[in-house]
């Protein structure tokens, strides 16, 4: 038996979601679907994952999820604004109790002086409202490090949130 330390968050994410009734579903930018892939990854997810959107360009943010465009334009598509209207309008269109979602530089291009590559902002939504956090990876780590550092993150936010 594996011990908790070693249990992929995901996992532990299914159990607490069905225990509870509850449903997740994602937005995501920059992580491409990845936070979707690990929690259908769990045999049994369909009990608690709608479904999700890789919302990659900002049109797509704006027509699916409704964003902004006035804070696409004020704060830029990789910010804390946009993050959690992006889990406001993933929660609100799959009908989840709960959304992830993700939005900013992997790399190797990309990212301001501001937010460099390697920012990433995540956001949780739920019916008492949006959280962000800002993720901060070495814009020397590869692409695929820094979606999976955000995905991971993006899932421990959750976690932490139903605990």
């Amino acid at each position: 038996m594996q011990s908790q330390a070693t249990i992929p968050p995901e996992y532990t994410l299914l159990e607490r979601l069905l225990a509870a009734g509850k449903t997740v579903s994602t937005a995501e930018s920059c992580t491409g679907g990845l936070i979707a892939k690990r929690i259908t990854d769990v045999p049994g997810s369909s009990g608690i994952f709608p479904g999700g959107a890789v919302t990659y360009t900002n049109e797509i943010k704006m027509q699916l999820l409704g964003v902004k465009a006035d804070s696409i334009a004020k704060h830029s598509e990789v910010s804390h604004t946009v993050a959690a209207e992006m889990a406001r309008g993933a929660r609100v269109r799959f009908g989840s109790d709960y959304a992830l979602s993700t939005t900013g530089y992997a790399g190797p291009g990309g990212g301001t002086a501001e937010d460099p590559v390697g920012t990433v902002y995540i956001g949780l939504s739920s019916a008492d409202g949006e959280r962000t956090v800002r993720l901060c990876c070495p814009p020397t780590d590869t692409r695929e490090h820094i979606r999976e550092a955000a995905a991971s993150c993006a899932l421990q936010m959750l976690l932490e949130a139903l605990s």
